[in-house]
């Protein structure tokens, strides 16, 4: 794996943040449908979790659902299949998705709570 901080393989980034591998990617993904109110944040949390992403989930004031992560572009395809169809109780009507570079911002995957606005 290359890391993206100078210095030594095994040194702590500069600044605090996760390493980021040049190879991550980051997707933020809106989900639209019948997503409130039916599981659909925690099933995004075990399948993120699943995946090993990095990231966060929260549902917005529109009534839809946003999730931000961070991994593996092989990985995320994964998640975004799975975000697709989501938990029993839900209806996907519409998924939009944009791909970014990987920060390393985040250390884990977590639910947010409503209507979160951003990192």
């Amino acid at each position: 794996m290359r890391w993206s901080w100078p210095g030594r393989a095994d040194a702590p980034p500069l600044d605090g943040r996760a390493r980021v591998d040049l190879g991550m990617r980051r997707v933020d993904v809106n989900v639209i449908g019948r997503v409130q109110g039916v599981g659909y944040r925690y099933f995004v949390l075990r399948e993120a979790t699943a995946l090993g992403l990095s990231g966060w989930v929260a549902n917005t004031a529109e009534g839809s659902v946003r999730c931000v992560a961070e991994g593996s572009e092989t990985d995320l395809g994964s998640l975004i299949a799975r975000l697709r169809k989501g938990p029993p109780a839900a209806t996907v009507e519409r998924v939009s998705i944009a791909w970014m570079p990987a920060t390393g911002s985040f250390g884990t995957f977590s639910v947010r709570s409503g209507a979160h606005t951003g990192d």
